[in-house]
């Protein structure tokens, strides 16, 4: 459960919520600064936002990194990551713990996803009647909740060394990492109507001169090209 360490009635709260669960779970204090195994690469963010990085959404890349570094360091098969903000449907989450995600190929599987994207089917009745696994390409923007395997947090590390963009917007580039963008549908936990740790700052407009380029331009019409790629592939069962 990623929680910044003196988010004490978010805590509280979460707690309450967890309270009759089975599962063992514990807090994962949030990253207040970037540690010194991530990089950053400021203008490669103007070019690709627009706009510099908040604090908080640096925080947020680095807290889910340091997540899937300690997976590795400690052979960790599969966890699941929440944050302090989710209403979660705790009965089905046990079930999916109990679950071999790496055997049934669900390296990476979104419990939430904060907009529509492109999907299909990629399994049905999963764990629960009427509970569809989907696979998702396009931005679907998030990180409140998801499982992943070994083989996945080993996967994003390699793809996510270096910051060039926020880390919801790296984890759904599926067609640059090869990780199946998966979700379930629907969703098994909900963003409750708190106010964002983040902050707003993130939703201004994209004024930084880099991201309006005609190089930066061609670089955003070819990631459309590559998405618009797979989405083929998909459709002829590749």
């Amino acid at each position: 459960m990623v929680s910044l360490a003196d988010a004490g009635d978010r805590r509280a709260a979460f707690s309450d919520r967890a309270r009759d669960t089975a599962l063992s779970w514990r807090f994962f204090d949030a990253c207040t600064q970037r540690p010194d195994s991530l990089a950053i690469d400021e203008a490669a963010i103007r070019r690709n936002k627009g706009r510099i990085l908040t604090r908080g959404e640096i925080g947020c890349y680095a807290s889910h990194f340091s997540i899937w570094e300690e997976m590795v360091a400690r052979d960790v098969a599969q966890a699941i990551v929440l944050e302090d903000d989710t209403i979660i449907d705790w009965a089905y989450i046990e079930r999916l713990a109990e679950t071999d995600l790496a055997a049934r190929g669900f390296d990476y599987l979104r419990l939430y996803a904060k907009r529509p994207t492109f999907q299909r089917i990629v399994a049905t009745d999963f764990l629960q009647h009427s509970r569809t696994v989907v696979e998702l390409i396009g931005p679907a923007y998030g990180t409140q909740g998801y499982a992943i395997t070994l083989a996945g947090a080993r996967a994003f590390i390699d793809e996510c060394r270096i910051i060039r963009r926020p880390i919801d917007d790296a984890m759904d580039r599926s067609w640059a990492h090869g990780v199946r963008n998966l979700a379930l549908f629907p969703a098994p936990i909900l963003e409750a109507t708190v106010p964002s740790a983040i902050g707003a700052a993130r939703f201004a407009g994209k004024n930084d001169p880099a991201f309006r380029t005609l190089r930066q331009r061609a670089w955003r019409q070819l990631e459309r090209t590559r998405m618009r790629m797979m989405k083929a592939r998909r459709f002829l069962g590749y």
